[in-house]
């Protein structure tokens, strides 16, 4: 008898001679040596091994990862439930898209209605930043004429400068996020325009 043999009859008498519901493991020590038994030494759990059936033969392995192995399997599992969330999305918005218009002009003026509040934001905040400009410039023409004349500028007049120029600061971010706003909507209808046709054949 070969000594393969041998070794997979030893194995399949080892498994035999455990009750029912007990597990045979095989794994392998740092020498290299392949170890048989019912449970596994604690300074080996972190290693691979391999659960044996009845027969001998390997039921289950389980192979331990390094460090960098399971974070790349984690980022792995990341980016597959990352894709299958965006992908359900996609879904719900197709549908609520083909399901909310009739047709391209329905889309339009959707964009035309969300657009108008935002313009007129627009519009206000733009009036506004005039006038606090013209404020500001006054102030400011007020305090060069007293430094010109070789007077102090008053505490009140600086504290206008400063309030004045913090507002102006204000009202410019107000815009520019107004402005943003309005950018986004118009390239989220024009997405939808697009996608809409496309699922429409519209």
């Amino acid at each position: 008898m070969t000594q393969l043999k041998l070794i997979a009859v030893f194995i399949a008498g080892i498994a035999f001679s455990f009750p029912v519901a007990a597990k045979m493991y095989k794994w392998v020590d740092d020498k290299g040596t392949t170890h048989y038994g019912e449970t596994i030494p604690p300074e080996y759990a972190n290693k691979d091994r391999s659960e044996l059936g009845k027969s001998g033969r390997v039921i289950e392995k389980k192979e331990v990862l390094t460090p960098e192995e399971r974070r790349a399997s984690e980022q792995a599992d990341a980016k597959k439930r990352a894709d299958e969330e965006a992908a359900l999305e996609r879904k719900r918005r197709d549908k609520a898209l083909v399901n909310t218009y009739s047709n391209e002009k329905e889309i339009d003026l959707a964009r035309s209605r969300n657009l108008q509040q935002v313009e007129a934001r627009i519009d206000s905040i733009s009036s506004q930043l005039k006038m606090a400009n013209d404020n500001l410039l006054a102030f400011q023409k007020e305090a060069d004429a007293l430094v010109k004349a070789g007077k102090k500028i008053h505490p009140s007049l600086q504290e206008d400068l400063k309030e004045s120029q913090e507002r102006l600061a204000k009202l410019q971010q107000d815009l520019e996020k107004a402005k943003t706003e309005k950018a986004t909507l118009d390239a989220r209808y024009d997405a939808d325009k697009a996608r809409y046709k496309e699922l429409t054949g519209k």
